[in-house]
């Protein structure tokens, strides 16, 4: 009998619990949500297991991996050495050079007038990072200096993210499509799953404030045949070299976000665990075992290689109203179910919480994953949409764009 505890709250640990439960006799979700079947609030290093799975990248950063490993668990998930990646992005800037990356320019600083300095010798597009972890919202792109300029002095001086802000990172603008790439890593080797495309900004055609991801989809027709081979040569093969030259033996996730541009394919950032929202698009496209392969990672030797169905998945995000800067949260949720009914359509439930009569009320920005399958992008993108029509909550926020470069190609 096999054994799962996914470690997390959000639609990425519904996703997950959900295809891993495909070949586990049990899934176990801690913290969960109301929304996720299988939750408990027992702490994880209470739990008993054949596989712990972290999703989130709080608990990676803190050592939760060290933590359990220590207690002799099975463990997917980077160490507290290894999350230096996502923990610190002038770490991760830095580790590109070493083993070669190919990355946009950089340059990182805690004092405002040198940041300042800097960036007055950059030309649009401005993009402004916080060193460390902020919920995938410490990110600024912007043609405007000015409002270059106000971030990063609201960012160092600790006003819009306190310690996680006080250094930043200025990079050089790029241009053209990004990709999200997951690669399965057992310390030595990595094995990579299907390509995503994620959208970041809050409004239709890319407009907006960053958010941690409105909706994406799988698999991209755009992309060339040999996109996961270059990002494994040029990207995922070095930084694992680099990795163990330090002595770090990473298992877990490498999530590369990366940009194509016109010369040449360049790295954005590296993320140390399943990317949210194309965890939900990517996992559920797995016709092999999942559970297989990710305990063969976190016991340091992959030997199965992952097949995935030819079926287009597409994620739209129901969102909250003020999302990103100040949701609304609180309002009873309705349609999951009829949602649910709809033949190609699943819905993760992400920002939920329970009110005392035992209905789902939004209780953070991204409420619900609604996710939609088919023979083409279309076709998903059709089953998704249908879903969401299905679903009500007040000010509930939704792009109507997702996926609209797949269908232009």
């Amino acid at each position: 009998m096999t054994r799962v505890v996914v470690v997390g709250s959000g639609g990425r640990e519904h996703a997950l619990a959900d295809v891993l439960g495909r070949t586990a006799e049990s899934v176990v979700v801690t913290p969960g949500n109301p929304g996720i079947p299988g939750s408990v609030e027992t702490p994880a290093t209470e739990l008993e297991a054949d596989l712990f799975v972290i999703g989130p990248e709080v608990p990676l950063v803190e050592g939760l991996a060290d933590e359990l490993r220590a207690q002799g668990k099975l463990v997917f998930g980077p160490g507290r050495d290894g999350a230096q990646l996502e923990g610190s992005k002038a770490w991760m800037k830095e580790l590109f050079a070493a083993a070669g990356v190919p990355t946009a320019a950089y340059g990182s600083f805690s004092e405002v007038e040198a940041a300042l300095a800097y960036l007055s010798t950059m030309s649009a597009p401005f993009v402004i990072k916080t060193d460390g972890l902020a919920a995938g919202k410490g990110v600024v792109v912007t043609n405007d200096r000015a409002e270059a300029e106000a971030a990063v002095r609201s960012y160092l001086s600790g006003e819009a993210f306190g310690d996680a802000g006080s250094t930043v990172v200025i990079e050089e603008g790029l241009t053209g499509p990004e990709v999200s790439v997951f690669a399965v890593c057992d310390g030595h080797k990595a094995v990579l799953l299907a390509p995503a495309q994620d959208h970041k900004r809050i409004f239709d055609n890319d407009e907006g404030p960053n958010t941690g991801g409105m909706g994406a989809y799988t698999p991209l027709p755009w992309a060339d045949a040999g996109l996961l081979e270059m990002v494994e040569r040029e990207a995922i093969n070095p930084t694992l070299a680099e990795l163990r030259r330090r002595g770090i033996d990473y298992r877990g996730v490498l999530y590369a976000g990366l940009m194509l541009t016109p010369a040449g394919p360049k790295m954005l950032e590296y993320n140390v665990r399943f990317g949210d929202p194309e965890t939900q698009v990517v996992l559920p496209r797995i016709d092999s075992d999942l559970v297989q392969l990710l305990m063969e990672a976190a016991a340091g030797n992959i030997e199965s290689e992952p097949t995935f169905s030819n079926d287009a998945h597409v994620i739209v995000v129901c969102a909250s109203e003020g999302y990103p800067a100040s949701p609304r949260t609180g309002d009873v949720i309705h349609g999951i179910g009829a949602a649910r009914a709809i033949d190609g359509v699943s819905v993760y439930a992400a920002g939920v919480k329970e009110n005392a009569a035992g209905e789902l009320i939004t209780g953070g920005g991204r409420v619900l994953n609604v996710v939609g399958r088919g023979r083409t992008v279309d076709e998903a993108v059709a089953k998704a949409y249908e879903g969401v029509a299905a679903i009500e909550f007040p000010g509930m926020h939704v792009r109507s764009d997702i996926a609209a470069q797949a269908r232009e190609s």
